[in-house]
């Protein structure tokens, strides 16, 4: 039975409460935005931000980097998989999660399951531009980086498109936009209702 918890926004006209019933993960592509817009989507909505990434760091102390180097992308993806399913009892909050988190069938059920799936959906070109200088993506370290970037994007699309929302990643947003879209978007399907006091 999902927590159910009430939080305040103080709004223009007043306060307005939305009502937010499971956990709200973020999923997509590495480069999407996921970890900033998921902090500021947390902040706007006052309920705790995770990242599975930084929670599966800080239990093998060690980077993800390092993660992949040692024991590979399938032990990652294992541990992965348990503190997605750790944090699932978190109660309502915000979780970024990999690139790669919602392509595993299990993770992907329980996401669809238990929390609300948002899809941060960025063009590859963006995506690119965000990671190219970056020497911390594990996957990307291939002799053509670019061309593996594409490859993933390309086989993951469908996937990413089973997320219960899909939010278009604007490059001209900032990061409180991009934020603001999700919440717009969680409301019109539902799955934030909003109750205003009298």
């Amino acid at each position: 039975m999902p927590l159910i918890e009430i939080y305040q926004i103080m709004a223009n006209n007043g306060t307005m409460i939305l009502e937010l019933k499971k956990p709200i993960f973020f999923v997509g592509m590495m480069g999407a935005g996921k970890t900033a817009v998921g902090r500021a989507t947390a902040d706007i909505l006052g309920v705790p931000f995770l990242d599975s990434d930084a929670e599966i760091e800080y239990a093998a102390n060690m980077s993800i980097s390092e993660i992949f180097e040692r024991d590979g992308e399938d032990y990652f993806r294992e541990k992965e998989e348990q503190v997605i399913r750790r944090l699932c009892g978190a109660g309502p909050c915000v979780i970024s999660t990999g690139g790669g988190a919602f392509i595993r069938p299990s993770v992907k059920e329980l996401l669809i399951q238990e929390g609300i799936a948002v899809w941060i959906k960025a063009d590859l070109e963006l995506l690119w531009s965000r990671v190219k200088l970056k020497a911390t993506r594990p996957l990307l370290q291939t002799p053509d980086p670019y061309g593996t970037l594409k490859s993933i994007f390309e086989a993951r699309q469908e996937l990413y498109a089973q997320a219960h929302v899909t939010v278009e990643a604007q490059a001209s947003f900032t990061i409180e936009q991009m934020a603001q879209t999700v919440i717009q978007e969680l409301r019109q399907n539902g799955y934030l209702s909003e109750v205003h006091n009298a």
